[in-house]
């Protein structure tokens, strides 16, 4: 069976420009909606998934769903870092473990108002087991303080046992008081920033100090979690049930890589959920524009349909050149929808996790959701030109040619 050549709805679509132009435009704005919940959420997800490591071990208080809820006593701290056999050992044959403080503080930021900042206290281990994952920018700052005027000085990882931080360099264009130099007051405790940092995952959103005065200035004697690296192939699970029956603790054990990506299911299903839900919404209104639109296109071409009919096209044919019309519609819009999205590309945002606390990540429009905005703008395109298609393959020529 002949269909109708798409030349033929390529030319009827330039004749239109108008029409065209204005349902390619509503379903863009559609798209571009549904894009850019889904590249937040790739962000997102990214931001804590895309390097965590299967060989770190993270300990958390037993039914905590997150370091933010976990609390661990110095003395369980201790036989997680010193008794279990899986923790790898580094030159000095000292356990690559270590306790960390996690809690969330309002500091303010640049643009006004304040949000929850991360802060973590960590031991110098954690250096240690990150490795190369946490590196201290290597620029040079010029400051003032009140003992020297400018002066040149390098960024460095804080002294053990000092009032100094490191801050994550998510946050030192978000965070006030967050430069090397500036000085950072928590409760009663002045701090000083020494250093930048770089980090994977939502470290790049945290500031970092020495565990033992942070716990001091946030009055929190006890410890969120221990990080230690084991040995790859460790089973983790294993290693908590070894602890099901021991009286001194029971903790919840967790591969860095499970324990990061657990922290993006609420947020993630949020975007999913919120894109989804607009779109659906605009979707309805882009609809009946592609629905409107190719009834007008058919009602000025019903000599042409009743032309094709009487040369032999069949009706399935007719509803195959016209749906195949609202398809190409659909496809353009989502063309354009990407296209409205992709200068996004990069654009840093910040918005809470599951810690309560700022997580800073990137607008990523991937491959997946491109490919994922298109489709949905085929099927609007689709929905909207399958009313209107059918109706063209159930005319006859008689009743297509009488129409003026």
């Amino acid at each position: 069976m002949a269909l109708v050549p798409f030349r033929y709805n390529l030319r009827s679509l330039l004749v239109r420009s108008s029409s065209t132009l204005l349902t390619v435009c509503a379903i863009g704005a559609t798209v571009a909606v549904l894009a850019g919940m889904l590249s937040l959420q790739q962000g997102f997800k990214t931001l804590f998934e895309e390097k965590g490591r299967a060989d770190l071990a993270v300990f958390l208080r037993k039914g905590a769903t997150s370091e933010g809820e976990s609390g661990l006593t110095r003395e369980q701290c201790d036989i997680l870092t010193k008794e279990v056999p899986e923790v790898q050992l580094d030159a000095a044959g000292k356990p690559l473990a270590s306790a960390e403080l996690f809690l969330a503080v309002r500091l303010r930021k640049f643009d006004g108002g304040e949000t929850n900042v991360a802060m973590r206290g960590i031991e110098p281990m954690t250096f240690a087991i990150h490795g190369d994952d946490i590196r201290i920018r290597d620029e040079k700052f010029t400051i003032a303080t009140r003992d020297e005027p400018l002066h040149e000085v390098q960024g460095r990882r804080f002294t053990p046992g000092s009032d100094e931080l490191i801050v994550g360099e998510g946050l030192v264009d978000r965070i006030a008081n967050c430069k090397v130099g500036d000085t950072l007051r928590i409760n009663t405790v002045t701090f000083r920033i020494v250093g930048t940092f770089t980090g994977k995952g939502g470290y790049r959103s945290e500031i970092w100090g020495d565990l033992e005065r942070l716990s001091a200035a946030l009055q929190r004697p006890v410890r969120s979690r221990v990080l230690a690296k084991v040995a790859q192939g460790t089973d983790l699970a294993a290693v908590q049930e070894r602890y099901t029956s021991d009286l001194r603790l029971q903790p919840k054990v967790q591969s860095e890589r499970d324990y990061l990506a657990s922290q993006t299911q609420r947020l993630t299903i949020t975007f999913t959920f919120l894109g989804g839900f607009l779109a659906l919404i605009m979707g309805i209104a882009a609809i009946f524009t592609g629905t409107n639109s190719m009834l007008s296109a058919i009602s000025a071409r019903t000599h042409e349909i009743g032309i094709l009919k009487a040369i032999g096209y069949r009706p399935f044919a007719i509803f195959a050149s016209f749906l195949g019309e609202a398809l190409l519609l659909g496809v353009l819009g989502g063309v354009v929808g990407c296209l409205l999205v992709l200068p996004f590309q990069g654009q840093e945002t910040g918005t809470m996790n599951q810690t309560f606390s700022e997580a800073t990540f990137a607008f990523r429009t991937t491959p997946t959701v491109m490919i994922a905005a298109i489709t949905f703008a085929a099927t609007l395109g689709l929905v909207g030109g399958m009313f209107p298609a059918w109706r063209a393959a159930r005319m006859t020529p008689t009743q297509a040619l009488r129409r003026s």
